[in-house]
């Protein structure tokens, strides 16, 4: 009976054992990726490199799918993007579509392409790719392009109609920025170029919401809106030094600090990632921080940034998921590990226990068996006697 009961309990331990075993074995992979998406919560490149590779492992024919959908889209670069981003992961990709995706590339870079996007940019001030983006910074370098906004939306301003005030903000920002350029040769000239981006990103409606709000509150400690009312007045794109000598008396150079920060770091962006990565970038951020991580991401991913930030979002610069859902995984890992060192040692103390007892009887049999055997004789001899 003891045995039974021995056999159970043994049973039993062993059973708990192994689902603690089993559910720590099945908690392990999500706990380990969880825990490495917190730890690097902080650091932008290795946050997107866990989720890229979590979901490209999830969706073998993920890169394909989305060179397809850009080139249909007309969109080059993101195809090329992907196409990086496949070389970098060790995906293959067809050579039927690299040689698309090639084609593609060169036929938007050819000279003809190249002049009629340079032209629209300067022209109007729309930049969407590189061509268009190099229109819109020579016009703004030119200063016709900042002085056509500020015009522009100075009007407008004067005249009770509807004002694009970033707009207005940026291009006074961009006035100053020009100036600093020409000072420094150039030395400045990726802020110019931020700007112009974030410039045409609003014409454009590719600003997120949170960045365009913050931009807004940033632009009115800017501008001195009564001031440019008046500057604007008589202001015109055919006289540019008049009309800049008018504006700078409505600008507060001082409180512009944070726009140009934004615009070194969306063109930085450019400078890794292209124009298109810093529309992208533009697209998703809700603020600043979000620029700056877009930065760092773009620094370290180079031509796959467009790839990185169309498949993941804005989860490719910050903590997306839940945090409390990622800790979650974690604990639950701990508490399966607890369990299953708790079963180790539930069964190892129980064995332990039934060997002792084991023993304990054993050695109690012997010393009974002892004692019994000096009786025996002289039982025999008592008989013998009688």
């Amino acid at each position: 009976m003891r045995r039974l009961r021995f056999g159970s309990a043994l049973a039993g331990a062993l059973g708990c054992l192994a689902l603690s075993l089993a559910v720590c074995a099945a908690l392990w992979p999500h706990a380990r990726e969880a825990g490495a998406i917190l730890a690097a919560q902080d650091d932008p490149a290795t946050l997107s490199d866990i989720q890229i590779n979590s979901a490209l492992r999830a969706n073998q024919a993920l890169v394909a799918s989305h060179i397809e959908a850009a080139l249909a889209e007309g969109d080059s670069d993101l195809a090329n993007s992907f196409v990086e981003l496949a070389r970098d992961k060790g995906i293959a990709v067809s050579d039927e579509l690299s040689k698309r995706v090639s084609d593609a590339v060169a036929d938007a870079g050819s000279a003809s392409h190249f002049a009629k996007r340079f032209a629209t940019g300067f022209v109007v001030g729309n930049a969407d790719d590189v061509a268009s983006l190099s229109g819109t910074v020579a016009g703004d370098l030119f200063v016709y392009g900042d002085i056509r906004d500020v015009v522009r939306e100075g009007k407008h301003l004067a005249t009770g109609e509807d004002v694009d005030r970033l707009v207005l903000g940026l291009a006074m920002v961009g006035l100053a920025v020009t100036a600093a350029t020409y000072v420094s040769v150039g030395g400045v000239s990726p802020v110019r170029a931020g700007l112009s981006m974030v410039k045409s990103a609003r014409k454009v409606g590719r600003l997120g919401e949170g960045l365009t709000q913050w931009a807004g509150r940033s632009v009115r400690e800017v501008v001195d809106a009564p001031v440019l009312q008046q500057a604007v007045a008589k202001g015109s794109v055919l006289r540019p030094g008049q009309t800049i000598s008018a504006i700078q008396a409505a600008f507060r150079a001082e409180k512009a600090g944070a726009l140009v920060r934004l615009a070194k770091d969306v063109g930085r962006v450019g400078e890794k990632a292209g124009t298109r990565g810093a529309l992208d970038a533009l697209r998703i951020a809700q603020g600043p921080k979000d620029v700056a991580r877009a930065a760092r991401l773009a620094e370290s991913n180079g031509g796959q940034t467009r790839a990185i930030l169309k498949v993941l979002g804005r989860g490719a610069l910050l903590l997306a998921a839940g945090t409390f859902n990622l800790t979650m995984w974690v604990f639950g890992a701990i508490l399966a590990l607890f369990g299953f060192l708790s079963s180790i040692k539930a069964t190892t103390e129980r064995s332990t226990e039934a060997w002792l007892r084991r023993k304990k009887a054993r050695r109690l049999r012997k010393e009974a068996a002892a004692a019994c055997l000096p009786a025996a004789p002289a039982l025999a001899g008592a008989a013998a006697r009688g």
